[in-house]
């Protein structure tokens, strides 16, 4: 059996975070190795668990989500899946944050009724097979 793919799960809203996590932990090949509520803790984090993909909300308190996502690609790049219910096919914030080096892009409000797109999108984006099309989930 294959080793568990390993997440980091960011965003400061308390239901989201227990939502991904929940989805995640029911799935063996997935380990939630941290759970942040802000882009700090986030930074924390993935420089001491080295997760193989991150989920980081765009609007969050202090610093917002593409720059936390500017200094992930600068200390310690890996795979980063941008959540925000702001993602919608040509919105700006989705072109800026593929820009920026988000693998790819989900729509927050999405993701409890497209669970299993949710979940293969970050299992192949662990796999990078979805970081070369700079793929773009939105409503």
């Amino acid at each position: 059996m294959a080793k568990p793919i390993r997440i980091m799960v960011v965003d400061d809203s308390l239901t989201i975070r227990a939502m991904i996590e929940t989805l995640l932990e029911r799935d063996c090949r997935f380990d939630v190795v941290g759970v942040a509520r802000n882009g700090e803790e986030a930074i924390v984090l993935i420089r001491r668990e080295k997760p193989d993909v991150v989920t980081l909300d765009v609007a969050m308190p202090g610093r917002d989500g593409l720059s936390i996502l500017d200094e992930i690609m600068e200390i310690d790049p890996c795979p980063v899946i941008m959540l925000s219910s702001l993602m919608r096919d040509g919105a700006p914030i989705m072109a800026e944050a593929l820009d920026r080096g988000a693998a790819a892009c989900f729509n927050k409000a999405m993701i409890a009724r497209e669970a299993g797109r949710f979940i293969t999108l970050i299992r192949d984006v662990a796999r990078g097979m979805v970081q070369a099309e700079r793929t773009a989930i939105a409503a």
